[in-house]
């Protein structure tokens, strides 16, 4: 099993948008889509990908679990409604969305938890999200790194994570980036849109292909069709090793989102 490179967001969008989003992402190609709990839009996912008549097993399916939910006593449970509003059987991936504020519930008992879910079948692989080095560790303590496919961290060329990047993948843990284009704030930028317009792509498409070829999945998404087809494209998009360093040079440390109460102490 792996985690698919590119695939469609959810974050943000509700009742009849998310259905239009996702109904327009599959008609285009999008296979991959991913949600959570919070996000409160399960059930129209599910409406969407049911009304499209794509069959399962030619999608990928993630959820995350909600803090609320981490309780070895609730969190199956969670999961099963889950299931039942995305009107599918089982998920490709699910995992952990924050850390648990405050240890309320102990790394080792959700992941505990988690893990059986996958050996249920309720899901076919488990990760986190929202994961510093200490709770990689944590987590991989308690399952094993080779129970955990992927950490889904903010990440785009203004914050690039580089240390629990490196952390994940020295344990062979994929990193899927989320925000991949900060809000639309790297899309202004000077040196991404000189390389979109050499490359004759948008600057989306170049940031979404230099966190692919640094190894990343990607998840943007877009409430717009024209935007869902264009950023379908930075999967054919190639940037020089030059190009790639000129991103790399960005690093600025800007975090975008940093629940109070529920983030980590960040790396």
């Amino acid at each position: 099993m792996s985690i698919p490179a590119f695939g469609l967001g959810t974050f943000r969008l509700q009742g009849q948008v998310v259905i239009d989003s996702v109904s327009t992402g599959l008609e285009l190609g999008y296979r991959v889509i991913d949600t959570a709990q919070i996000y409160e839009n399960e059930a129209e996912v599910g409406e969407a990908i049911a009304a499209s008549g794509i069959a399962r097993e030619e999608l990928f399916i993630t959820s995350k679990i909600w803090v609320a939910n981490f309780a070895k006593d609730r969190l199956i449970d969670s999961l099963k409604e889950s299931l039942s509003k995305l009107q599918t059987d089982y998920l490709d991936l699910t995992l952990i969305h924050w850390p648990s504020p405050e240890d309320q519930v102990p790394v080792e008992e959700f992941m505990g938890a988690l893990l059986e879910a996958k050996q249920l079948g309720l899901t076919r692989q488990i990760g986190v999200s929202n994961f510093t080095v200490d709770l990689m560790k944590q987590a991989i303590a308690a399952v094993g790194a080779e129970n955990i496919a992927t950490n889904q961290i903010e990440l785009h060329p203004y914050l690039q994570n580089r240390k629990v990047v490196e952390f994940a993948q020295s344990q062979g843990i994929r990193i899927t980036s989320y925000m991949t284009l900060a809000y639309g704030e790297v899309l202004k930028d000077p040196v991404i849109q000189q390389i979109a317009d050499r490359l004759q792509a948008t600057p989306a498409q170049v940031t979404l292909a230099w966190a692919m070829q640094s190894g990343y999945a990607v998840i943007p998404s877009s409430t717009k069709r024209a935007n869902l087809q264009s950023n379908l494209k930075a999967c054919a998009l190639t940037l020089s090793d030059a190009d790639m360093a000129l991103i790399a040079g960005l690093e600025r440390g800007q975090r975008l989102t940093s629940p109070k109460g529920i983030a980590p102490h960040w790396d």
